[in-house]
């Protein structure tokens, strides 16, 4: 049972002053705000900062997930025939065009300084509050504040602050060069006011003690880079922020106390992880809850925006052709096609396998869609490239049925070019290269990433269950990895990835085969292996800024300068207030 008040949907918010510093559209009345008040139930202003996690910030992918993903060597989203071009806003992720005004960078800084404004709010709220759990939940209102603000300075170089003491206090503005040492001893101060996950009604979805420890763990190794993100090379070996050590040791310190937690362990199934019923993993350290059927607090688009329209989970649902993954990554995986994290065939309780190479004739119906009872057909999960194939929907709008009730198999064309087969191609092949833009008669190119479940639950394209993980075990392992390998000790970085290519397995169509251990590692063999584990995963802009990849050019991205490894503030919070100076280069 999750703690009720992570779905409280009462929003109250005190200091919403701060709103304007990130949104200049009031059409939100300041997000359901009462001014000023001084009955704000504390219960519901944390329940409010946790739920900016998933109002759209990180679990959308036009947000937090564009800046991260879209921006690298992984992701991106072309212009698709008369389809995603939207003014060059999501080309431009890819192109490295963006600037002040662009609407996607603008929407990522305000999801964020809403987060910022509501922990804040929350920390107020519970400073007055006489409750019992009063150290607890501001622990992880604190927490919650920290983690918003690193997020902030980690793409936009700078995030504001006001006393939440001081309804009066002037903005204040943190730099991220200044502001990550403060933020480390922030985090490691709040540690003995907060619970152990599983103790207290705590879960993944809050800030517990191991939240913490992944927590900080991230922002020692990325340290170097956040105090200065332009430099050519970063000493990730300085001395650490307390205590002894450098900042690797403080990453291998915290990733220990997680990876020898009993709590936590490995999946051996890797995409159970991004299951809608994800928050039984035992990896999940730290995750945004989505509660299915709320349109605050849920969103499906890690999972709808690879597919194509005609790929259909339900008579009710269907993808929306849009990301796909560079031929760059997919490269990256020559050799390694067997690896469990690659791809996963899915089995019907039957045993019926749905294989996707054209010897399937039809699946069963008997798996239904909540809400709906409608047949559910279930896709592979990883990769997909090449012919695609699926069900059939007829005139009457229901799936294409066998005369003794299963879901028929039919080749997929795509659905605005009803003649051009649904056939993912590795190669995306821009008629100009420079620009991400398909015509009509292309818009099947690009190797498709279908790692999170689609939840067809209630027929609903936009809405799903699955909990979205910010830090899990996979992530801890590699990010001590890399710790191990900065710091000199090849043998422990090396026994890291095997760890974690060796535990998952794959399907039983691959005898259930356990992925296969490696002989060596350097730092670009360490780069591949993290984009292994942790793609799609709001982790790779970072990885790519350490390992000094970001501004290296690739498929429709020019070379590009060190600047843009921190994104401008929006220009109407420029306009809106004296108190940001705008980054560099912008």
């Amino acid at each position: 049972m999750k703690s009720k008040f992570l779905y409280s949907n009462k929003i109250i918010l005190s200091f919403a002053v701060l709103s304007l510093i990130g949104c200049t559209n009031l059409d939100e009345k300041v997000i359901d705000e009462v001014l000023g008040s001084e009955t704000a139930d504390p219960e519901a202003a944390l329940a409010a900062a946790y739920g900016q996690l998933g109002d759209g910030t990180f679990v959308d992918h036009g947000n937090v997930f564009a800046l991260q993903e879209y921006s690298t060597d992984e992701a991106l989203l072309p212009t698709r025939g008369s389809d995603w071009g939207d003014g060059g806003k999501w080309r431009a992720m890819h192109e490295f065009t963006w600037d002040a005004g662009n609407d996607v960078v603008k929407t990522t800084w305000n999801s964020l300084n809403f987060g910022i404004t509501k922990s804040l709010t929350a920390i107020s709220s519970i400073e007055k509050s006489n409750s019992t759990n009063r150290a607890l939940f501001l622990a992880e209102a604190k927490g919650l504040l920290a983690y918003y603000t690193y997020t902030t300075i980690d793409l936009f170089g700078q995030a504001p602050y006001r006393d939440p003491g001081n309804i009066n206090a002037p903005i204040q503005i943190r730099k991220a060069e200044t502001t990550i040492d403060a933020l480390i001893t922030e985090v490691e101060g709040l540690i003995p006011n907060l619970a152990d996950i599983k103790t207290q009604n705590t879960h993944a979805g809050r800030f517990t003690k191991q939240a913490a420890y992944a927590f900080l763990a991230d922002m020692y190794l990325n340290r170097a880079v956040l105090k200065n993100k332009t430099a050519g090379t970063f000493n990730f070996l300085e001395q650490a922020v307390n205590g002894s050590g450098t900042d690797m040791d403080k990453v291998i310190e915290y990733s220990n106390l997680l990876i020898n937690n009993p709590n936590f362990s490995l999946e051996p199934n890797y995409f159970h992880n991004f299951d809608i019923n994800n928050d039984t993993s035992k990896e999940m350290i730290f995750s945004v809850v989505q509660k299915k059927n709320t349109d605050k607090t849920s969103d499906n688009d890690l999972a709808y925006m690879s597919m194509e329209r005609i790929q259909k989970p339900s008579p009710d649902n269907r993808g929306t052709n849009a990301s796909c993954v560079t031929p760059e990554f997919y490269y990256s995986w020559n050799g390694n096609h067997d690896d469990p994290r690659f791809q996963r065939s899915y089995q019907y309780a039957d045993g019926t396998w749905f294989r996707n190479d054209g010897t399937d004739i039809s699946v069963p119906s008997f798996s239904k869609v909540e809400g709906t009872g409608k047949p559910w057909f279930h896709f592979n999960r990883g990769l997909q490239v090449g012919q695609q194939y699926g069900p059939k929907i007829l005139a009457d709008g229901n799936f294409d049925m066998t005369a003794d009730g299963r879901i028929k198999v039919y080749k997929l064309f795509t659905e605005k070019n009803t003649t051009l087969a649904a056939d993912f191609t590795p190669d995306l092949n821009f008629d100009n290269p420079s620009e991400s833009v398909f015509t009509q008669a292309q818009i099947n190119r690009g190797v498709r990433n279908f790692k999170f479940e689609f939840d067809p639950g209630y027929g609903n394209n936009g809405t799903s269950g699955m909990d979205v993980p910010l830090y899990r075990l996979g992530t801890i392992y590699m990010m001590r990895a890399e710790a191990y390998l900065r710091s000199g000790n090849l043998s422990a970085a090396l026994a890291d990835v095997n760890k974690l290519r060796t535990s998952r397995t794959n399907d039983a169509l691959k005898n259930n085969a356990p992925g296969v251990a490696i002989t060596s590692l350097d730092l670009n063999t360490l780069f591949k292996e993290s984009g292994y584990e942790l793609y799609w995963e709001m982790y790779r802009r970072k990885a790519m800024i350490r390992f000094g990849k970001f501004d290296l050019p690739g498929t429709a991205k020019p070379a590009s300068q060190p600047f843009r490894r921190i994104f401008p503030i929006p220009q109407a919070t420029i306009d809106a207030s004296k108190d940001f100076t705008q980054n560099p280069g912008y």
